[in-house]
């Protein structure tokens, strides 16, 4: 037998298969079933198109810790089974965000969905769905064009920035006041936590 020893960096660095491997072997060797993996199905999911997006952002920007999670779903996340749905670890959301924990992840999701819901119009529609084993899915489209409203609203900041550097933000939508060197440009890949 071989024994191997990971740091939580690398596990973390990991694909997202190795790191659900990695959870399900670590709770199998505790004596916890995984429940078995289930995939969303797709057509409740609707696309958020950028006009919505903004929409949702308008409702949600003055709860800071909404509006982190919603930019964490314009993150590049792991093809899931379907290849027109993203995948997010709410662990991994957690993480980005220095929110408590995944309920309080979860408690953002219901109000972006409600949000959306009221954006389009549609009291079906879904922004986002939950699996079983801590997951949010989202239409590949909707990642986009959250990561696309990321983008503008960045650009919008710079913008201020360099107009006005005594500019002084009210809320959330709004230019930052950490320095240049602090403020981090959204490739995918960097927490949306210092919006």
């Amino acid at each position: 037998m071989i024994g191997i020893t990971l740091t939580s960096e690398q596990i973390r660095a990991a694909p997202p298969e190795v790191r659900r491997w990695v959870e399900r072997e670590v709770m199998a060797a505790f004596g916890q079933q995984s429940p078995p993996a289930e995939e969303p199905h797709s057509e409740h999911l609707a696309i958020c198109s950028q006009a919505q997006a903004a929409a949702v952002l308008a409702q949600i920007q003055g709860v800071l810790p909404v509006a982190n999670v919603f930019f964490e779903l314009g993150r590049q996340g792991a093809i899931f089974g379907q290849p027109n749905l993203e995948a997010f670890r709410l662990l991994d959301i957690v993480h980005h965000t220095r929110l408590p924990d995944a309920d309080q992840v979860v408690a953002c999701l219901d109000i972006i969905n409600q949000a959306y819901s009221n954006a389009c119009g549609d009291v079906t529609a879904r922004f986002c769905a939950l699996d079983r084993e801590g997951h949010c899915f989202v239409a590949v489209q909707t990642q986009q064009n959250v990561l696309r409203l990321w983008q503008k609203v960045v650009a919008r900041q710079q913008l201020v920035l360099e107009e006005d550097p005594e500019a002084a933000p009210e809320s959330a939508g709004g230019p930052s006041t950490a320095p240049q060197a602090e403020q981090q440009t959204f490739d995918g890949k960097e927490p949306a936590a210092g919006l």
